[in-house]
């Protein structure tokens, strides 16, 4: 039986690391591996990753997923996802002309303003979406500005995703989410847009075919399957972004439920018929066919986690999980609302609902009173504030949620899980496995046959643990939101001071 039974791996390369599952089509685990990717910022604000580290990340993960699913079946397909609008630039003899832009990269500033200046509305109309330091658009007019040498020897532009499947496949695709997650696409025709590329002078020949996330793009090749140890000629499915995939493997296939995701970046998500273009909003194509998935966005979750974790609580040659879950501890050990002291997770600017680059984080109200514990706490009820900010856009236009799903790092604890249903007043599920590679696994799972659709795949989401608001905790939150707001107005034009401080102005 084992050997026939099917086995789906997924891909995810996420900000500081490549994830790999392999999941039975039940949704059981049956083995994952992940490796570390790192990330430069050469200069302040700047994210960039070297397209070949990823490579040597899969050369060291696959295998290892590889040869534990080849024991318990037939690996019936492979898909990948990655963050959405990171980018990589080839010539035209297939050399990666310059590292890849990551998506919380913000020093496309000016272009996006000029954007907005010169066709805000015009962009949202085609694209769905406006334009912000995030998205490709504003990247690519950046790199025209800044090097334009390497603007001209452009032959391919690639989304990270796609570049890591064409080393399986040696293919030249992507799928419709990460294609308008560019801001490049016109989201009405579901081809490029030349009015939108022509507004930067990016050349169209240079852009891949579009095609659906389950669509099977072609098999393993022989040079992959000596490398990967994934046997030549399995089929290989394009797959999607990393939200994308996330929110499916979240299960997310009805309107009603969303799904919050506390990972690098939190996000929170629901499920649309349609787009909802809006200045506020970031709209995105789904899985489920027919359906978008419309988003708000924090910058700064589990980052400011580790931030923390880093900077004022591990020693040198610490092992960090545990030091994870020592200031889980002391969090749990303070009362709701940290005794006054908040903080604003704006350690890279901030997305949703105040689309400002310069906002900065702080903690605010500290005092004689405040210990290790208040610190931690107030980070997670911070990022659960700006999480509240984020869904507070979506109910004042009628997509809000009772339920939401979480995924990410964050979701591991209790305590913060705990906190972001008392802030939100919904009611949070767990899945047991939620992330990237799982959902990239059960897209694999949609191109290979294996589910027969998106609502069959969904049932191999299972949950382990919920969590109710808590009325009197939930009461503290709503008291202490209208604060949290007040500090942001407060500080904002303060943060656009310092950052002319900083910049010798």
């Amino acid at each position: 039986m084992a050997e026939h039974e099917p086995i789906l791996i997924g891909i995810d390369l996420g900000a500081g690391s490549l994830k790999v599952s392999a999941i039975r089509a039940d949704g059981s685990l049956v083995a994952e591996a992940s490796a570390p990717v790192a990330t430069a910022a050469p200069e302040p604000g700047w994210s960039e990753q070297d397209p070949h580290d990823w490579w040597r990340a899969v050369i060291a993960a696959v295998p290892v997923v590889a040869e534990a699913a080849g024991r318990a079946g037939r690996i019936a397909a492979i898909s990948f996802s990655a963050g959405a609008h990171t980018q990589v630039l080839e010539d035209a003899a297939g050399r990666v002309i310059r590292p890849a832009i990551l998506w919380n990269d913000q020093r496309s500033r000016a272009e996006t303003q000029e954007l907005r200046d010169r066709a805000d509305r015009r962009i949202l109309d085609i694209g769905a979406n406006r334009a912000n330091p995030t998205w490709t658009l504003p990247q690519m007019l950046w790199v025209r500005r800044h090097e334009p040498e390497a603007f001209a020897r452009v032959a391919r532009l690639y989304l990270a995703k796609d570049w890591l499947r064409s080393r399986f496949t040696g293919t030249f695709e992507t799928d419709t989410i990460d294609a308008l997650g560019t801001l490049m696409m016109d989201a009405h025709a579901g081809t490029w847009s030349e009015e939108l590329c022509g507004m930067i002078g990016w050349p169209m020949a240079s852009l891949p075919p579009i095609v659906a996330p389950g669509a099977v793009v072609g098999p393993v090749t022989a040079e992959a399957a000596r490398q990967t140890g994934i046997p030549e000629g399995t089929p290989v499915v394009c797959g999607t972004s990393d939200t994308a995939a996330e929110t499916f493997g979240a299960g997310m296939v009805r309107q009603g439920l969303g799904v919050v995701k506390l990972a690098t970046a939190a996000t929170v998500n629901v499920l649309s018929p349609t787009a909802r273009p809006d200045f506020a909003l970031i709209n995105y194509f789904h899985v489920v066919p027919e359906h978008w998935y419309v988003i708000a966005a924090t910058n700064s979750c589990a980052s400011a986690h580790k931030w923390l974790r880093d900077t004022f609580f591990k020693r040198p040659g610490e092992e960090g999980g545990p030091v994870f879950d020592h200031m889980d501890r002391l969090a749990a050990a303070v009362a709701p609302g940290a005794e006054g002291l908040f903080f604003h997770p704006y350690l890279n600017g901030e997305r949703s609902p105040h689309w400002d680059p310069l906002l900065r984080a702080d903690f605010v109200g500290a005092g004689f009173n405040h210990g290790p514990g208040h610190f931690v706490r107030a980070l997670y009820e911070g990022v659960a504030y700006s999480l509240r900010d984020c869904l507070e856009v979506l109910r004042e236009r009628d997509l809000g949620f009772t339920t939401a799903r979480l995924t990410g790092g964050g979701a591991r604890s209790a305590v913060w899980r705990q906190i972001v249903a008392d802030v939100l007043g919904v009611t949070v599920e767990l899945p047991a496995v939620a992330d990237a590679s799982f959902g990239a696994a059960l897209v694999a799972g949609l191109g290979a046959g294996v589910f027969a659709d998106t609502d069959a795949a969904a049932h191999a989401v299972k949950i382990i643990a919920t969590h109710e608001p808590e009325p009197a905790r939930a009461a503290v939150y709503d008291r202490g939101f209208p604060i949290y707001r007040d500090i942001q107005r407060a500080l904002a034009p303060i943060n656009h001071r310092i950052h002319d401080f900083v910049g010798g102005r």
